[in-house]
């Protein structure tokens, strides 16, 4: 096991540095496999595709480690992965701006959705729009977090996730106190 980390490490550390120069689409598994001086086999024993592996690269670099930490809060999460973003940014502002079957949006959209059906099953109870609204918010987030991961001079993720909460958590007042006030007449 400890063998097939190792090479699929050293095929991402390859992937991501050939992505510093080099654009995605014209990397290809050969590439990646000359910079690591590994053959195809190898890779192909690990991975489907390059953008298995860029996938793989998210999972085993931050969901793996969700695992070992207990979170107050959703919003919790939300701050490690802006840093873990944050700290990539480079590598992730052209991963999320990929595009096709098996792109990175999708897998973290379908990573989010995960996420959110859980989050909104606890605060939605028997919601028949359930579906919709996990749909909703995690095409959402992935939309803010593109545009902001994308932003030549994004903020620091502290700043970014104190603004998305607070347009959430102020729109969501906005909504009662408007929906509190037509009950009130």
């Amino acid at each position: 096991m400890a063998d097939s980390n190792m090479t699929k490490k050293a095929l991402a550390s390859a992937l991501k540095e050939l992505m510093k120069t080099v654009p995605f689409s014209k990397i290809s598994v050969g590439d990646i496999c000359n910079m690591c001086e590994m053959n195809r086999k190898s890779f192909y024993y690990h991975f489907k595709d390059k953008y298995d592996l860029i996938n793989w690269i998210y999972t085993s670099e931050f969901v793996v480690g969700l695992q070992n930490k207990i979170y107050d809060s959703e919003w919790n999460i939300l701050e490690d992965l802006c840093d873990y973003f944050y700290e990539n940014r480079d590598f992730y502002r052209k991963a999320l701006q990929i595009e096709g079957q098996n792109s990175f949006y999708d897998y973290f959209r379908d990573v989010l959705k995960t996420v959110f059906t859980e989050y909104i099953k606890d605060v939605f109870e028997n919601c028949e729009n359930s579906e919709f609204y996990v749909t909703f918010y995690s095409d959402a987030f992935v939309a803010s977090i593109v545009r902001w991961i994308s932003d030549k001079d994004c903020m620091k993720p502290q700043e970014y996730t104190v603004l998305l909460r607070s347009c959430l958590m102020d729109f969501a007042k906005a909504i009662m106190n408007r929906v509190n006030g037509q009950n009130s007449q």
